[in-house]
C-alpha cells in the first residue's frame, strides 16, 4: 500500500518531457517542502545550507505554478512543532523570509504575484512579522499567482480556533448552534477565502500530512515524492500536476 501512495518518480530516475492537460490544471496546489535538512547531511554540509538551497526551490515551483495556470500555491514553510527543532536553526529560518523577499520581492511584485502568509502570529518574531506585511501590502493589489506562505502553522490549532469563534459568536447571540455548518468552520479557518487545494504534494519520501491543512485536504489529491525540496525543480512540479491529471475525483461519489 505504501508503495502505490508514493510518486511516480524518484531522485535517480531520469527526466521525461510532460505534456499537460491546459484545462485541468489543479487551482490551488499546496506544497509540504520536505527534506531540506536531509539533502545537506548527504553531502557533509550544515543544515541551514539545506534551507538556503530550499529558498530556491522555492522560486522555481512559484515560477512554474504561475506559468501553467496554477491561481493559489500554498508552501509549508514553517509548522507549529518546528519550535522544537535546536534554537540556531530556529532563528535561521526565522530569518529566512526576510532573505528571501529582500531577494524576490521586486521580481514577484513584476510577475504580478500575490503575497499573504497564513499563520499564527504569536510566537513570531517582529522582523519575520515585519518582512511578511511588507510583502503583502507591496503585493496586496496584483491579481495573478497567490503565493501563501503557511508559517507558523497548525491545522489542529487552526481547527481549534476556529471552533472557539463560533462559540464567541453563539454565546453572543450572533449564531445558533443548529445552524452551524460546515461553510461556517471554513469561514473562520486561517485559509479563509482561498478555495481547498486540489494536489498536495510532499517532498523528502515521508508519507504524513505533518498537520497541514487537514480540513481543507478532506479531497485533495495527494502526490508523494522522494525528491529532497532543494532538489525540487519545474519538471518535478509538472510531473505532479501530470499524476493529477489521471486520476478521477469522485469526492465521494460512484466509481
Amino acid at each position: 500500500m505504501i508503495n502505490l501512495l508514493r510518486s511516480l518518480w524518484k531522485s535517480d530516475q531520469p527526466r521525461k518531457t510532460v505534456s499537460l492537460q491546459h484545462d485541468n490544471i489543479p487551482e490551488h496546489v499546496a506544497i509540504i517542502m520536505d527534506g531540506n535538512g536531509r539533502w545537506a547531511n548527504r553531502r557533509g554540509l550544515p543544515r541551514i545550507i539545506g534551507h538556503q538551497n530550499g529558498m530556491k526551490a522555492v522560486k522555481r515551483a512559484t515560477i512554474a505554478a504561475d506559468e501553467i495556470g496554477v491561481k493559489y500555491l500554498t508552501m509549508y514553510a514553517f509548522s507549529t512543532e518546528n519550535w522544537k527543532r535546536p534554537k540556531d536553526e530556529v532563528d535561521f529560518l526565522m530569518r529566512l523570509p526576510q532573505e528571501f523577499l529582500a531577494i524576490e520581492l521586486d521580481e514577484l511584485v513584476e510577475k504580478n504575484v500575490q503575497v499573504r502568509m497564513m499563520g499564527h502570529t504569536d510566537q513570531l518574531p517582529s522582523y519575520t512579522i515585519a518582512a511578511m506585511e511588507e510583502a503583502a501590502e507591496r503585493t496586496k493589489d496584483n491579481t495573478g499567482l497567490v503565493l501563501n506562505f503557511a508559517l507558523n502553522y497548525g491545522s489542529r490549532r487552526e481547527i481549534a480556533d476556529s471552533v472557539k469563534s463560533l462559540c464567541n459568536e453563539i454565546q453572543a447571540g450572533q449564531l445558533s448552534l443548529d445552524d452551524i455548518t460546515e461553510d461556517h468552520i471554513t469561514s473562520h479557518l486561517l485559509s479563509a477565502g482561498i478555495p481547498d487545494p486540489d494536489l498536495l504534494i510532499r517532498t523528502g519520501g515521508e508519507l504524513r500530512l505533518s498537520n497541514f491543512m487537514l480540513w481543507q485536504l478532506a479531497y485533495s489529491e495527494l502526490v508523494f515524492s522522494d525528491i529532497y525540496w532543494p532538489e525540487f525543480g519545474r519538471e518535478h512540479l509538472l510531473e505532479a500536476v501530470a499524476e493529477f491529471q489521471q486520476r478521477t475525483r469522485r469526492y465521494g461519489g460512484l466509481t
